[in-house]
């Protein structure tokens, strides 16, 4: 018998990377925890953190399941560029960017049924052009920075600022799938 897939997250992009490799869970099931950054944390180590947390709380709810939990983290050096509501730490964030490279941290935890977790973090280095004023002000018209790390998503607008990419580029959408397939392999063995 197999056990139920369960994605730990109410990202409507993991959902959609993941079906793009034949995985549909059999449940969405976000978790709610805490994800205030600890003094002195890393971006790294906050998506780390994130992923586990998120993983084990979904694995206590949801016992015995297959359980994939998630995280992307931007960070600028050790700064951690938080997702946003505000239009003006938005403006903040992209001026930041503009002109310079930065790290997307994509944190991924699988929970196996017997309820080993394994996780793993994925590190893309993304390079922005200089932006303009004009540039950043249609941008932010968008709202597609609403609620992303780093106030952007590449897979729309803001992928007219991306000249180079090291790394997955699944992860700055949300999730790396081939890290992502490679522990659910692991925890399905």
């Amino acid at each position: 018998m197999t056990s139920r897939f369960i994605l730990a997250s109410a990202s409507p992009r993991r959902l959609q990377l993941l079906e793009t490799i034949g995985r549909k869970p059999d449940l969405v099931a976000p978790c709610d925890i805490d994800e205030t950054p600890k003094k002195e944390e890393t971006p790294r180590e906050l998506a780390a953190r994130l992923c586990v947390a998120k993983a084990k709380a979904a694995a206590a709810a949801h016992p015995g399941a297959l359980i994939l939990a998630a995280d992307t983290v931007v960070g600028a050096g050790r700064r951690i560029l938080d997702k946003t509501e505000d239009e003006k730490r938005a403006r903040q964030i992209l001026a930041l960017l503009s002109g310079r490279r930065h790290r997307v941290y994509g944190g991924i935890a699988v929970v196996a049924p017997n309820g080993k977790i394994t996780s793993r973090v994925v590190m893309t280095q993304v390079m922005f052009k200089r932006l303009g004023d004009a540039e950043i002000d249609a941008y932010l018209q968008t709202g597609e920075w609403r609620g992303k790390a780093g106030a952007y998503g590449i897979q729309g607008h803001a992928g007219a600022f991306v000249p180079w990419i090291n790394g997955s580029y699944t992860n700055i959408v949300g999730l790396c799938v081939h890290t992502a397939e490679k522990l659910l392999l692991g925890a399905s063995a």
